[in-house]
This record gives C-alpha cells, sequence and structure tokens, in this order.
C-alpha cells in the first residue's frame, strides 16, 4: 500500500508526497520549504524516510522550494534535461539544484528510486517540457499510482495511463463557463483552452468515464482554479459524467479534491 498526502495543489504551489514502506518521494515543489517541513511535521512524517523530489515541470508553482529541500536534505532530483536547464536558468530559482543531485530521466524509460519503480510520459503545457508519473513497486497487488497535472489537452496516451492506473491524481482546473463568463481577459482564456494549457472539468470528467476500470480504487482532482473553479462543481462534474456511465462516486471508487493551500488530509491507497 501507499501513503498519500497532497501538501498543495494549484497555481499557489504544489506538492504531494507518497511514501511505500520506508521509502518516500515529493512530487513537486511549488509551496515554501517552512511550509513543507512543518506540514510534514504535524503528520508525523520523519524526513529521514525521504529518497528523492521528482519534478514534472518547470513553471514556478511546482519548483519553488526544490532547490532548498534538495540541499538541506541532500535529495537528488530527478527531471528531464530540459527541465533541469529550464529550472537552472529560471527567474524564480532562488536557491539552485546543486549539478550532483541533478538527476536525468528520459520519457518512457523506468527509473528506480528505493521500492519505487517509476516512468515519466509526455504530458502538453506551455512549459519547457511536462511530464505525469506512473509509479509502482515490485510487488504487483500495491498496485499503481498515477499523476497528471497542467495538463493541455486530453491525448491518447494520457487515456492508455488512466486505463492502467489504480489510483489517479488528475487535474480538473476549470469550469467552462466560469472561464467564459468570468474576468480573465480573452488572451489568457485562449492560452488556458489552447490545448496546451489546462483540462476543464468537462475534459477530466469524459476521459474518466471512457476509460474507467474496475481496478480504479481512487481518483484525486488538483489544480484547480481559484477563480475560475469550485471544488463542489469539478466534484459534481465528474460525479454526474461517471454516473452516466453507470459509475458510481463513493461506490465503484473514491473521488475527492485536493486542497489549494493546507493539506488535504492524508490517504491510505491500497487494492
Amino acid at each position: 500500500m501507499y501513503r498519500f498526502l497532497c501538501l498543495g495543489s494549484g497555481s499557489s504551489g504544489n506538492c504531494y508526497y507518497l511514501e511505500h514502506d520506508d521509502d518516500a518521494i515529493i512530487i513537486d515543489a511549488g509551496i515554501g520549504i517552512r511550509k513543507i517541513k512543518k506540514q510534514l511535521k504535524d503528520y508525523g512524517i520523519s524526513t529521514a524516510k525521504l529518497k528523492a523530489i521528482i519534478i514534472t515541470h518547470d513553471h514556478s508553482d511546482h519548483i519553488k522550494a526544490a532547490g532548498y529541500m534538495s540541499n538541506e536534505y541532500g535529495l537528488p532530483v530527478y527531471a528531464t534535461e530540459k527541465v533541469h536547464k529550464a529550472i537552472a536558468h529560471h527567474y524564480k530559482t532562488l536557491k539552485p539544484i546543486d549539478q550532483a543531485s541533478a538527476k536525468y530521466i528520459e520519457k518512457d524509460k523506468e527509473f528506480p528510486i528505493g521500492s519505487f519503480r517509476i516512468t515519466a510520459f509526455d504530458i502538453p503545457h506551455d512549459s519547457t517540457e511536462n511530464v505525469g508519473y506512473t509509479i509502482h513497486t515490485d510487488e504487483e497487488d500495491d498496485g499503481i499510482f498515477t499523476i497528471m497535472t497542467d495538463v493541455g489537452a486530453p491525448t491518447e496516451s494520457i487515456k492508455q495511463h488512466i486505463a492502467n492506473s489504480n489510483f489517479l491524481v488528475i487535474e480538473a482546473n476549470y469550469d467552462e463557463e466560469m472561464l467564459r463568463n468570468g474576468k480573465y481577459p480573452l488572451v489568457l482564456q485562449e492560452r488556458i483552452t489552447s490545448g496546451n494549457g489546462h483540462l476543464s472539468n468537462r475534459q477530466t470528467a469524459e476521459m474518466l468515464a471512457e476509460n474507467f476500470h474496475e481496478g480504479i480504487r481512487n481518483v484525486f482532482l488538483c489544480h484547480l482554479s481559484e477563480e475560475n473553479n469550485h471544488p463542489e462543481l469539478a466534484r459534481k462534474t465528474i460525479e454526474m459524467k461517471l454516473h452516466s456511465y453507470g459509475i458510481i462516486a463513493g461506490k465503484d471508487f473514491s473521488l475527492d479534491v485536493l486542497k489549494r493551500h493546507v493539506p488535504s488530509g492524508e490517504y491510505i491507497l491500497k487494492l
């Protein structure tokens, strides 16, 4: 089984903790280092378990504390070569990642971190490069954990990863009507909906419904817009679409919406 904790999700900062046995990783480090340390302490999590940080892409809300965490705890930072180069030159990189700590990964090529077996896969977004991750262990009955955030468009690869996952963190960024009628200027609306921006509630709901399978145990909605979405609206959109396919949230699987500014609580993920 896995222990999962969301420390923050959204444009204000993203950070996720995943633990298996005595190994743990941080996925993205886009909130302040003091906040990360306090939240881990509040949940009784020993930093001695931390083995690495893995980064999805180079936008500041995903990398803000990566250098600080890496330096303070001696953690390697895994990312693609393009993302590492972008982080090194990012104007909001306050603490660089030491070259010795920078680990380069390739998309669709598995790499180990402790008991985890991790594979990065391509996700369209207007960053230098963006990946999702599938994570499993050598124990088949642990299941597959997948995270995909800042998703510009539903791709066949993304759909396949949904179909192969047991525990899924997936973006549901905006409600289409709220975005269209909100205060965002047209140029920003077009960026969000361009195919290299973010997924709407509807797009996420349709992908989940069309690729759902009985092995899915948990779905977590992440990276909700504060201006153009609402947690209950995102939840209801997904629930209604899945219900039309005969799939019932709370019965066939667990559905949770991850919070933006505070931890979402810890989850024990098991088949």
